[in-house]
């Protein structure tokens, strides 16, 4: 597996798949053919599909540093090894193609073509939740010792920018109002929400100011501000929501205990995302927001005292749950349903790891294998209900206008 900074991205949104990713590739393309005389992207599949909404355009050509590019759209189409392909052509002045590069944005701001993941560094020997299971049970240790062990200490200090960045987002989303960009004018609601969270009782005050949380990073994703990807753009307020809930809820929740649940949290995003897909264009929202719920339910429960197989049950729980889950964002834009199911999901890691203390973290459905059903499961989804905008609540939206 590679590191867990490829889960915990810094970035601006609202897609990590449909913006940060074709940036990135745009930088990479750019750099090679800085003599080009201009440039022609074409975007195929979902990207095409929901780009417009999702600002991948605008990605590119920011990415592109001024030069002259034509993007060409091509929803209908898809190229063989992911949804999200797209084709880069460097032009001399006369229309020659000089180079070109097919390249696909496979989810969470990574990029593979034909030779593999680009820049795919890997440092885990193992990429099984079991297999690393029995590794701390060996050795006496958690799963936040197993990311030491490989990452090496080193991986504090980034862990704790992506965690500052990530409570940054949560407060600027509770502070700004007014209405989000694009067609639907959509109202921001976290402001309210925490308002009214901090004037209710418990339990309505708890799981209202989990929801505010996770409505602020989501809001703030949706308005092409600065966020931290945990794994995706879209799916990016369930883990920070669950952290600064138990940070400020708990004296006892330091930031050492934040930054050990945010390691915990990245090493089972990981295992899906080497084992399985996290692109809501390959797999559904499943991968997404059912990804999140685990890694946010699997460092709740540590960061409650939770044993290993507590963790692991509550993961377990929070992706099984979400099995079946659609991407299908309204207009394409990261707004309907992106949001709520942020809030959705936080709470829903919420109740599975209070589930899971309950227990003795004894079960019959492991994390590994509910990884590969969400795999199997998004495989056999039509593309309709894989981020394309043309099923589901995209598809009604018109009708309930």
């Amino acid at each position: 597996m590679q590191s867990i900074k490829e889960i915990f991205k810094l970035g601006f949104g609202p897609s990590s798949s449909h913006t940060i990713g074709p940036g990135r590739a745009a930088e990479i393309f750019l750099a090679k053919n800085l003599e080009a005389g201009s440039f022609r992207v074409t975007l195929f599949g979902s990207l095409a599909a929901t780009g417009v909404g999702h600002q991948t355009d605008v990605a590119l050509q920011k990415n592109m540093e001024g030069r002259t590019l034509e993007v060409v759209w091509k929803p209908k189409v898809s190229l063989p090894l992911h949804p999200n392909g797209m084709l880069f052509e460097a032009l001399q002045h006369d229309g020659t193609v000089t180079d070109s590069w097919e390249v696909y944005s496979i989810g969470g701001g990574d990029l593979k073509d034909a030779n593999g993941i680009v820049n795919e560094q890997h440092i885990y020997p193992l990429s099984k939740m079991t297999d690393i299971m029995k590794w701390c049970k060996t050795e006496g240790k958690s799963f936040w010792e197993y990311v030491e062990h490989y990452e090496g200490p080193e991986i504090w200090d980034y862990l704790k920018e992506v965690k500052d960045v990530m409570f940054a987002s949560i407060k600027d989303g509770l502070e700004n109002e007014g209405v989000l960009p694009g067609p639907i004018k959509l109202q921001r609601k976290a402001s309210s929400s925490y308002a009214k969270a901090l004037s209710s009782h418990n339990p309505q005050k708890s799981i209202g100011l989990l929801f505010a949380y996770a409505l602020a990073v989501s809001e703030e994703n949706a308005a092409g501000n600065r966020i931290a990807i945990a794994p995706t753009c879209g799916s990016a307020g369930v883990v920070p929501s669950v952290l600064y809930y138990a940070s400020t809820t708990h004296e006892y929740v330091s930031e050492t205990k934040v930054l050990r649940a945010l390691a915990t949290a990245g090493l089972f995003g990981n295992v899906v995302k080497t084992n399985a897909s996290i692109s809501g264009a390959e797999v559904g929202c499943q991968g997404e927001i059912g990804t999140a719920c685990a890694m946010a339910a699997a460092a709740l429960t540590q960061m409650l005292g939770g044993s290993i197989r507590q963790i692991e049950y509550a993961a377990e729980m929070g992706f099984e749950h979400n099995l079946g889950l659609t991407c299908d964002p309204v207009l394409g834009f990261v707004q309907i349903p992106c949001i709520e199911r942020n809030a959705v999901g936080a709470g829903k890691a919420y109740q599975v790891s209070t589930y899971a203390m309950f227990s003795d973290g004894g079960h019959k459905i492991s994390y590994d294998q509910v990884v590969e059903t969400m795999a199997e499961t998004g495989r056999d989804l039509q593309s309709a209900y894989r981020e394309t905008g043309y099923g589901g609540l995209a598809k009604k939206w018109e009708a309930f206008k």
